[in-house]
């Protein structure tokens, strides 16, 4: 028997949707934080509210709920918490706003109501209302680093299945370390790598987007901005065929803009060369501003793929392997039975950077119709 998750509602143009609400499985509880702090104009808070009835409590936990969120996202992409002044708004311009929430660890009284919220709202709409009060915004997020100001980067190399940050080898890392930064006004600090470092953040955490790990790296550095520079080797029998990379922007931990460059091999170029040339590349994109970069695939989109399962744990497997691909954005399980999950990808770049990423963890991803379809690059269930 299938499983139906809703995992989110649509309140566009639904002024009080008092009673309805995105239940969401316990499996989704545990989902990984990178799902939600991947995405700038979405924000998790803690309701906790108590009325007459249970209705009118969780009622009045979602309006709260909502306007804090929304006060956070606003202070996060702002820049400035606390000294963005925005007009007054009621309950009901907010929800407007509001693009699709959902709730987990739900837990109700006769009298009181307290959840886990995590509200997604209209990108456009904050921008908007940011730029009412002066802010603004760009498309990607966060708001643009200051021309020249040094970010903080993370060298995250991946080579299969596996990805390192500080172990050796690390040959990303070390092209980084021997180039010679061009004229340019970008300006790079590459981490020392001392204990310090390696115990504040690892390379998950680097990929996962961890918020408050890229905080304090930046703090520790003295920079406005991290940069997590991911490069994906694809190789056959062991000789470089080519090169993803994607360059993922922090500031204060809040993910701003993400890019994607695509080099192939020359002819009889290494895999030193090849990543020597990636650095260039990287750094040239980054001084133009990613104009013109070639092989840039930045434009997000989204495919709904289906997964052979037997247990619950192969779908928590599944979701934290697909969490390590970098152009892997968001994660949304649509259904969810004893054979089978469905789940919506969103992802940055194109669908043969996302295939080979997914590829590297010992999955294929290949098309179907209407679904596309997720396993072992052998048989069985997807692990």
């Amino acid at each position: 028997m299938t499983l139906p998750l809703a995992c989110g509602v649509g309140m566009r143009g639904t002024r009080r949707p008092a009673a309805v609400l995105a239940l969401v499985v316990a499996v989704l509880a545990a989902a990984p934080a990178r799902a939600q702090t991947a995405d700038p104009y979405s924000e998790t808070v803690r309701v906790d509210a108590t009325a007459a009835t249970v209705v009118k409590a969780r009622d009045k936990a979602r309006l709260d709920g909502q306007r804090r969120a929304l006060t956070a996202i606003v202070d996060r992409l702002s820049g400035a918490p606390g000294k963005v002044k925005l007009g007054k708004l009621d309950d009901n311009a907010i929800t407007d706003m509001v693009a699709n929430f959902e709730v987990a660890d739900e837990r109700m009284s006769p009298v009181r109501y307290t959840a886990d919220y995590t509200f997604h709202f209209h990108p456009a709409d904050v921008r908007r209302l940011l730029q009412s009060a002066g802010v603004s915004v760009p498309e990607g997020g966060a708001a643009a680093a200051e021309p020249g100001q040094p970010a903080v980067l993370l060298p995250v190399y991946e080579n299969g299945a596996r990805a390192v940050l500080w172990d050796d080898p690390n040959p990303w890392r070390d092209a980084w370390a021997t180039h010679k930064p061009g004229s340019g006004p970008a300006r790079f600090v590459l981490p020392l790598g001392d204990i310090g470092d390696v115990a504040a953040i690892d390379a998950e955490k680097a990929l996962g987007g961890n918020g408050d790990a890229l905080a304090a790296f930046e703090k520790k550095y003295g920079t406005g901005t991290a940069l997590v520079a991911v490069a994906a080797l694809r190789a056959t029998a062991g000789r470089a065929d080519g090169l993803d990379i994607a360059v993922r922007q922090y500031r204060g931990g809040q993910l701003g803009e993400v890019h994607t460059l695509r080099l192939d091999a020359d002819p009889g170029e290494d895999e030193d060369a090849l990543l020597r040339r990636g650095v260039a590349a990287t750094e040239a994109a980054i001084e133009s501003g990613w104009k013109g970069a070639p092989g840039q695939y930045d434009q997000p989109a989204t495919l709904t793929a289906a997964a052979p399962i037997t247990t619950l744990d192969d779908w928590v497997r599944l979701r934290d392997q697909l969490s390590r691909v970098p152009a892997i954005r968001k994660i949304e399980l649509r259904s969810l039975s004893r054979q089978e999950v469905v789940i919506d990808i969103s992802y940055i770049g194109s669908t043969d950077q996302l295939v080979a990423g997914i590829a590297a963890l010992g999955l294929q991803l290949s098309p179907g119709d209407p679904l596309w379809h997720l396993a072992n690059s052998g048989s069985g269930p997807a692990r």
